[in-house]
């Protein structure tokens, strides 16, 4: 395997563009201790919001669904997975709470990625939970037409072991012994992990997983109530972008991080302006909550779902927004567009 040299990495990407996306970064994590004290109610709301969203996300973008109903009774714990995709929902939500409730006390190496990934696969009858990959795998594009492209060749399955544990090594020797910014190790490490591939099934997921984990080591806890797995799945094609051109001559080790680490510090950044407006709108209590859900009409541009508006207001009942949403229809307000399941709202432009 390639040598992992995160020093070398970070002075080649010290650029005004990064630095400026990593002060901001810094800058929102900075408030975020201000609302976590002001307002544990609020977030409280949000952390629920999240988990469903993240658990959803991150299943969605490998292609695993169960139907929205099933989907929240499995999050909730009211009912059990009955097959396969449900099974590995369930994983994904207790893997997720264990990073929760645990992560200061879960350190970076090998075997615990393994027994991370063993706990994602722990409701399914597969036996690859737990398991470096025991075969080749290779990252691929599959066009409109089913078309299949070479997009990256992975680590063999004989270098992952040794792969994994040198990963783990320098993530934990820049973090001991260097002042370099651990938000853009973070990044570095994540790329790299997919890079390797280590897994026969679920690396999409346990990459995703990694990011939280790590970032809440970090201090950077938005992820706990703002869904950094939905952005990536709303920016999927920008994601793969930076993937493929950031793993470019990676095996050389004259792959160019850029693209990748750009894109995951925007990724942070839009979570943590998002919990600001989150916050800031829900904790808006002088005015009453109809008040509240007209206000977002005026706010936003464009349309809005029952279940965005739910998310954006995460202590407002299903009834009493759909209240809202006749009364605003009937007073011609907001205007009705779609139906079904891409029913939306649009502000009123002559209102």
């Amino acid at each position: 395997m390639r040598t992992l040299d995160y020093r070398k990495a970070y002075e080649d990407l010290v650029s005004p563009e990064i630095v400026s996306l990593l002060t901001a970064v810094h800058e929102q994590k900075g408030k975020q201790k201000l609302y976590i004290e002001a307002k544990p109610e609020i977030l409280s709301a949000m952390l629920e919001v999240a988990k469903i969203q993240s658990t959803s996300a991150s299943n969605r973008i490998e292609g695993i669904y169960t139907s929205d109903s099933r989907f929240k009774q499995l999050i909730r714990e009211e009912i059990e997975p009955r097959n396969r995709p449900e099974q590995e929902i369930v994983g994904y939500r207790e893997t997720l709470k264990t990073i929760h409730e645990n992560y200061e006390h879960i350190p970076l190496t090998a075997s615990m990625i393994l027994q991370l990934h063993r706990d994602l696969y722990s409701f399914t009858p597969s036996s690859i939970g737990g398991q470096w990959k025991s075969t080749e795998n290779y990252i691929e594009e599959v066009d409109s037409d089913g078309n299949r492209r070479l997009r990256f060749k992975t680590v063999s399955a004989f270098d992952t072991p040794e792969a994994m544990e040198k990963l783990c090594a320098e993530f934990n020797e820049v973090k001991s012994k260097s002042n370099i910014d651990m938000l853009l190790v973070i990044s570095l490490f994540v790329f790299d992990f997919l890079c390797i591939h280590p897994f026969g099934d679920g690396n999409g997921r346990m990459s995703r997983l990694l990011t939280l984990l790590l970032l809440y080591k970090e201090g950077y806890i938005v992820g706990k109530y703002i869904s950094v797995e939905k952005i990536v799945e709303s920016t999927k094609d920008s994601y793969y972008d930076a993937l493929y051109d950031s793993s470019i001559n990676w095996h050389e080790g004259e792959n160019d991080y850029k693209a990748f680490v750009t894109y995951y510090l925007e990724i942070i950044l839009k979570a943590y302006v998002e919990f600001e407006g989150r916050v800031e709108h829900t904790q808006n209590r002088k005015i009453s909550k109809p008040e509240r859900i007209r206000s977002l009409f005026n706010s936003r541009i464009g349309k809005l779902t029952k279940s965005e508006i739910a998310t954006l207001c995460p202590d407002i009942s299903i009834s009493t927004i759909e209240t809202t949403l006749r009364n605003l229809l009937e007073n011609k307000v907001i205007i009705k567009i779609g139906a079904g399941r891409s029913t939306a709202y649009i502000k009123n432009p002559v209102e």
